[in-house]
Formats: structure tokens, C-alpha cells, sequence
């Protein structure tokens, strides 16, 4: 069946980027006239929340040619429905796929893209060490028992771990551009290089590294995944996923969405294409304010450290400015507190006031976590330690607000946690760019 989901020419694939993200998917249901029917016939400039789970035609004839692929339409709702394929055609434009499908969450898109690339019972995955958490459960945990065998190296020695794909001959290569909560920073072109020598088909975790910073598929991936929950929506009011593919292995995502139905919702894919309007200009603000903000903490002498990509002390700053656009390192950074451990990190988080204490990331709001509170609580404490995950870490998702008033509250929470500067220090802050 002829749906959205695959490639159709439209000027939208041409316009830049600030431009797709606004128009990209709308207006596209030219036949979905007024209703009920008049003389004058219409399209809205916005595409409708669609929650009906059926659909019907004027003429069977109609219902026939779109079961046969003649035509294009909606059928029954976990095929897809208007709203849905609007989305998915925006973020098909928007990373330059052939295929794309959203889906309930991130975990889920993740799910869709492993199996279309090629994960299945006594084949093998070459995998990034530093991976979100929950894809790590899901290759031991619930491919594993399948007969899908993973292999996990340094992504961020790009040598050791281009060796590593030759030697294994995987059918499926697992990276994020940017890892969670440390930075690293993968040289994602080098590495699907070394894949497709061997046949193997490259996953890219893209959460972190949305267009315009990076487009996946552009730098060699096959497969892009998003947690629509972050940076596209960037609201924190909608969980979603996406995974948009190219080749004929992309072409699996759809019968296997259709199969194992991880739909996402009519309301939440409108509400997500509403937001997706507004991320060149809110993820612009927000590299913007963490490069600041970065800057202004390698300063302050309560900080043991910061990793930020976009900073020339960071171990892949030089992958980094090859690999992002230029001017973007990104809106995450992660720093260290100097001294005081797990107490110093909850008086810290506790005397935010417009920063918030929450696991999300991608949102206007500014979002600090501790990773060995959160994300890497089941982690043993001496193998975090080795990870370079301290109980001082912070991970910070930086907003869209003014950058002083993040400094301000990030300033007024580090005397909390660990007292003023010495009267002899002076921290100056950054210049905003």
C-alpha cells in the first residue's frame, strides 16, 4: 500500500532547514475536503487531530485502489492515520530519509530500527559502550534472549573500534553521535565507513544531535533515531519517537510498525509537529546559552570540570567541529562538582530555583540531573567510578531562558552546595555571542 511514509518529491525537500520545520508535512491532505460537503472546498493551513480508527470512502472502488497501492489514504489507524503521516513526512524532510515512522515513544523507534536493520536471532550487534541506558537493557535484555548477540567497544577510539567491526562482521553497527551523560562524541562517518565495508547497516541515536547540529543519515547512518520527547517537540508535555531510514532495509520499518503496532497517538503526533516548528530557532538559543553557560563554570573554582563539545578542552573537540554544523556544539553539558560528593550534589539541587531537577532533556526549560541518582543508579559505584561518572557529576540540559539567569541560579546553588569563592577570585562571565 502507497502511503506517506515513503519519499514524495515536494519543494519542501529543498527549502532550508528553519523553512522545513515550519511547513514540512502540513497541507499535504488536499482531499480531505470541508465537512460536512459543500460548494466550497478548502484545506486548513494547520493539519487537524484525525482520532478516528476507520475510515471510509465515497465509492469502494476508491477503498479498492488504496489496499491495492494505487492510491494513497488512510485505511485503519495503526496503518496511520493524516495527522500521523504529516509528522512523519516532516521528519523525513527534515533528516533527508526515504522512509520514516513515529512511533509511541523513542524506545519503541529504537525497537523498529534494529529489527529493519537487521537484528535477528544468530546475528550480531557491534555496539557503543557508552549507551542510554534503556537500549542497553534492550540488547541484553530483550534481544539477547532472541539469539541477537551484542558486542560492546569504545565508540570514541574510532580506530579500536573500526578494527572491532571488521573482526566481527555484525549485520547491525549501534552508535549515538553524542553519548549520554559524559559527551563523548563518536565520528559517526568514519564508522559507518568501516560498517558498510563488512555489509553491516549503521543505527544512529540522534537525541542529542537534532538538525541542524547534525544530520545522521547525511554523515553515513541508515537509520536515525529520536526521542521526539526532546529536542523536536522540545516542550515536555508529549512522549514520542521517531526512526527515519533510507535503502531498502528502511523499507521494513512500515510493515513492521503495522505488525507490532507501537502507534503513537493522533493528538500527540499534532502536538509534536506543532512543536517541531520552532526548533531551529529554540535549539539555536539553546547552543547559544550552553556555550555561555559552559564557559562561565571552567571558570568558577567550585567546579572540578565541565564537558562540553564545544569547548577546546574536550577529548573530541576536534571530531566535534568536523562532524556538527558550524557554531553548534550542542544544547547538553555535563560538569563536576570540586568536592563534597553525594550531600554537596542534593544542598546543590535542592537550592535551584528556575533550573529544574528533572531526567528529561531538549526542553525550553533547563533541567539538571545526577546521573548516579538517576540514569546510572543500578550501576555499581566503583564501575561508575571507572565511567568517569562521579557522585558530583551533573547533567544539564540547557533552556531557552536568558543565560544570566541560568548562570545566576547555577551560581546561587554552588554557594549552597559549597560556599562562596574566595574574596581573592573573580568570576567573569562570558561574553554572549
Amino acid at each position: 500500500m502507497t502511503d506517506k511514509h515513503e519519499h514524495t518529491d515536494e519543494p519542501a525537500t529543498t527549502w532550508r532547514v528553519e523553512t522545513q520545520a515550519v511547513h514540512a508535512g502540513e497541507r499535504a491532505q488536499k482531499a480531505a475536503r470541508s465537512e460536512p460537503p459543500s460548494a466550497v472546498h478548502f484545506t486548513p493551513v494547520v493539519t487537524p487531530i484525525y482520532r478516528s480508527a476507520a475510515y471510509v470512502y465515497d465509492d469502494v472502488s476508491e477503498l479498492d485502489a488504496v489496499f491495492a497501492g494505487r492510491e494513497s489514504g488512510p485505511v485503519y489507524a495503526r496503518y496511520g492515520n493524516p495527522t500521523i503521516t504529516a509528522l512523519e513526512e516532516a521528519v523525513r524532510i527534515l533528516e533527508g530519509g526515504e522512509v520514516a515512522v513515529v512511533t509511541a515513544s523513542g524506545m519503541a523507534a529504537m525497537h523498529l530500527a534494529l529489527l529493519a536493520a537487521g537484528a535477528a536471532s544468530g546475528t550480531k550487534i557491534v555496539a557503543a559502550r557508552d549507551l542510554y541506558g534503556a537500549t542497553l537493557t534492550l540488547l541484553l535484555s530483550v534481544l539477547g534472549p532472541l539469539g541477537v548477540e551484542t558486542v560492546f567497544a569504545d565508540s570514541t577510539d574510532t580506530e579500536a573500534f573500526c578494527t572491532r567491526i571488521a573482526d566481527e562482521h555484525p549485520a547491525v553497527v549501534l552508535i549515538e553521535a553524542m553519548s549520554n551523560p559524559l559527551l563523548r562524541i563518536t565520528d559517526v562517518p568514519a564508522v559507518a565507513a568501516a560498517a558498510h565495508a563488512v555489509g553491516a547497516r549503521v543505527v544512529l541515536d540522534a537525541t542529542f544531535t537534532p538538525p541542524p547540529m547534525l544530520y545522521g543519515l547525511r554523515a553515513g547512518a541508515d537509520f536515525v533515531v529520536h526521542s521526539l520527547t526532546k529536542y523536536l517537540n522540545g516542550h515536555a508535555d508529549v512522549l514520542a519517537g521517531a526512526v527515519i531510514g533510507r535503502g531498502d532495509e528502511a523499507r521494513m520499518l512500515v510493515p513492521l510498525s503495522r505488525t507490532l503496532g507501537p502507534n503513537l497517538a493522533a493528538n500527540e503526533a499534532y502536538m509534536t509537529l506543532r512543536g517541531l516548528k520552532t526548533l531551529p530557532l529554540r535549539f539555536k538559543r539553546q547552543t547559544t546559552n550552553a556555550r555561555y553557560i559552559a564557559r562561565a563554570l571552567a571558570h568558577d573554582p567550585r567546579v572540578g570540570r565541565v564537558l562540553y563539545p564545544g569547548l577546546a578542552d574536550h577529548p573530541q573537540h576536534a571530531v566535534a567541529r568536523r562532524l556538527f554544523a558550524r557554531g553548534y556544539g550542542g544544547g547538553m553539558l555535563a560538569f563536576e562538582l570540586a568536592h563534597g560528593g553525594e550531600e554537596a550534589t542534593h544542598r546543590f539541587l535542592n537550592a535551584l530555583t528556575l533550573c529544574l531537577p528533572a531526567t528529561s532533556l531538549g526542553d525550553v526549560y533547563t533541567l539538571i540531573t545526577c546521573p548516579a541518582m538517576t540514569s546510572h543508579r543500578e550501576v555499581a559505584p566503583k564501575q561508575r567510578a571507572r565511567m568517569g561518572i562521579t557522585d558530583g557529576l551533573l547533567r544539564v540540559s540547557i533552556g531557552i531562558e536568558h543565560p544570566a539567569d541560568i548562570l545566576a541560579d547555577m551560581h546561587g546553588a554552588l554557594t549552597a552546595a559549597l560556599g562562596p569563592v574566595g574574596a581573592d577570585t573573580t568570576i567573569t562571565e562570558p561574553v554572549l555571542a
